[in-house]
């Protein structure tokens, strides 16, 4: 007898609920959070969040750790971060009361974490210059890198070769849902974000998915990746 497949109903019963919903968005940026901080995330008492967050954790779309006196929670896999963002970008095609609601539009807009890779305008427009120099070469559902884009990879301090070990994709197109095109998914599009932290050219927010772009950045981005950042990202917006 075939073992029971995984019941697409129950899992959309599951993010389709507004406080469940409003932890998984709180968590989308791939980072670990407390119970407390994601019932503030949900609108909802410590205890109804308790519920809510066994029930995500039960259906594996959450995990749990245990530090001394506090439990952390986090998306179990980049898969659950690339589901939410795929019904975001579904949302952002249907009806005006269906779509996306933005506070601090400008700057989620600008930069942003999808999980643990960039999202919108920085993001996209890395992914365009990386392509566009045919550094990476992106299909509908993959990707790889290129014997020049190796050189240049391992010059921005990037190995592609230690980059793609594992069960992950290595490289992937993720459609990004506010500039409707692709930004860089994968082990090489976290590698990609975890270097720009690295170098200080991007900083996170603490109450957002937004990131700050500094002077640095944005000077390392046009003289690295010819991007232009003209937009200046306020501080500390909050998507609701």
């Amino acid at each position: 007898m075939p073992a029971p497949q995984p019941s697409i109903a129950e899992v959309a019963a599951l993010v389709g609920n507004p406080a469940r919903a409003n932890v998984l968005m709180a968590l989308l940026d791939g980072r670990a959070l407390t119970a407390s901080e994601l019932a503030f995330a949900a609108g909802v008492s410590p205890q109804t969040t308790s519920g809510h967050l066994a029930k995500l954790t039960e259906a594996q779309l959450l995990t749990l750790t245990k530090q001394g006196r506090h439990c952390y929670y986090r998306l179990a896999s980049p898969l659950i971060g690339q589901m939410l963002e795929g019904i975001m970008a579904v949302a952002a095609d249907g009806p005006p009361r269906y779509r996306p609601r933005w506070r601090g539009d400008e700057a989620l807009r600008v930069a942003r974490t999808c999980y643990d890779h960039l999202a919108g305008r920085l993001g996209v427009a890395l992914t365009d210059a990386l392509t566009a120099r045919a550094h990476v070469v992106l299909a509908e559902d993959g990707g790889l890198v290129t014997r020049d884009g190796e050189r240049f990879l391992r010059e921005f301090g990037i190995d592609p070769l230690a980059t793609g070990h594992g069960k992950r994709a290595f490289c992937r197109p993720c459609l990004d849902w506010s500039e409707r095109r692709p930004h860089l998914a994968g082990a090489l599009g976290a590698a990609l974000a975890q270097r720009c932290f690295a170098l200080g050219w991007i900083t996170r927010s603490r109450d957002s998915r937004a990131l700050g772009v500094p002077a640095a950045g944005r000077q390392g981005f046009a003289d690295t990746f010819g991007i232009d950042l003209a937009a200046e990202t306020p501080t500390r917006p909050v998507l609701t």
